[in-house]
């Protein structure tokens, strides 16, 4: 595993973009996210059927774009089983680029967080992020990271769009990911796996082990009629055996902080502390700044609607305290303030 450190922690990590104030996956959200302060960006990648890496958080797109406004593509809904669901709508890979580039995105959420930005903003590429990445980064005179995340990799691996190397590539290609911070995530283990043993020297590549619920199991374990669960890479045996090939774990926040039967926060869970012994740093997901996302403790009000900047910020202070690294957010601006106060508290 690499130990060079990428950027001072604990790490602000824009959740799909500035996606509290802008429609998730867009250029425009994820230099929202670095003008408020992120440290990485992250898209998650799914393939087009001409194999360029789009950046959307699951390959059926009918929620998150306007496909379903477009009568030429009206014939290409359908319902395929992806990752064991059944899933019915519109799919990246039955798509060029070209035809992808002529949809326009919307708020996944519209009933939170509105629709002002719908119709405004194309689905962008993994090459396009790249290039804003290093031009913000430029204009802002500080080090900005990539951490994307592989959707659905055996999916897509099965139809005949492997991801992993195309990602290394087009990593390659490019300055400031061939330099700068680059961590690839996964639910999966044996793209972790691989990428590992591809990687080679590029000391500036980190892999994260992303962690779902308990009882769930990675997909390509499922498939290969595996019998492990995420709970068993949980215990100190699995971690240590998840830092034989990632340098990182993403846990729910959940995982680490428990909820009370009141709504409170409860004390930590061993996780960091079990975490770090295995030599991995933790990254949680997700921080949110409504009412609705929040331990029930923390709202303002009885609206779940509400936005709660103060909330947010206070949970994610509660969660610095146990040691985590880093973590994800849909708002940076408040992630970089909760870091921020954190680090003045501890400073004292």
């Amino acid at each position: 595993m690499s130990e060079r450190p990428l950027v001072p922690r604990p790490l602000v990590i824009a959740h799909r973009g500035a996606n509290a104030h802008l429609p998730e996956h867009t250029l425009a959200a994820y230099a929202r996210a670095i003008a408020d302060g992120a440290d990485l960006i992250e898209p998650d990648l799914v393939m087009t059927r001409d194999g360029v890496l789009v950046a959307r958080h699951e390959n059926e797109i009918s929620a998150t774009t306007d496909v379903a406004a477009h009568p030429r593509f009206a014939s290409r809904r359908t319902c395929k089983q992806i990752d064991g669901v059944a899933v019915e709508g519109w799919f990246t890979e039955d798509f060029t680029l070209a035809e992808l580039k002529t949809l326009r995105t919307r708020e996944r959420l519209p009933d939170l967080r509105g629709t002002a930005h719908d119709g405004q903003h194309p689905i962008a590429t993994l090459e396009e992020t790249i290039e804003l990445l290093a031009t913000e980064g430029a204009r802002q005179g500080r080090v900005v990271g990539l951490i994307p995340e592989i959707k659905h990799g055996t999916w897509f691996q099965r139809q005949g769009l492997p991801m992993e190397q195309r990602l290394l590539d087009t990593l390659a290609a490019h300055a400031c990911t061939r330099h700068g911070p680059v961590v690839i995530q996964s639910f999966e283990l044996a793209n972790l796996r691989a990428l590992r043993a591809r990687l080679g020297d590029r000391p500036n590549v980190r892999l994260l082990q992303l962690i779902d619920e308990p009882q769930a199991q990675p997909w390509d374990v499922a498939v290969a009629g595996g019998h492990l669960r995420y709970a068993d890479l949980l215990t100190p045996a699995g971690l240590r055996e998840v830092a034989t090939w990632a340098d990182a774990i993403g846990p729910k926040a959940r995982a680490i902080l428990p909820l009370q039967g009141d709504g409170r926060l409860g004390p930590p869970t061993s996780l960091v502390r079990d975490a770090h012994a295995a030599g991995l740093e933790v990254h949680a997901w997700t921080f949110r700044p409504e009412n609705v996302f929040l331990p029930r403790a923390l709202w303002l009000g009885a609206d779940p609607r509400t936005r709660h900047p103060e909330g947010s910020i206070a949970e994610i202070r509660r969660h610095l305290e146990t040691g985590i690294d880093a973590f994800f957010t849909d708002d940076s601006a408040l992630g970089f303030v909760a870091v921020h106060q954190w680090r003045s508290w501890t400073n004292c």
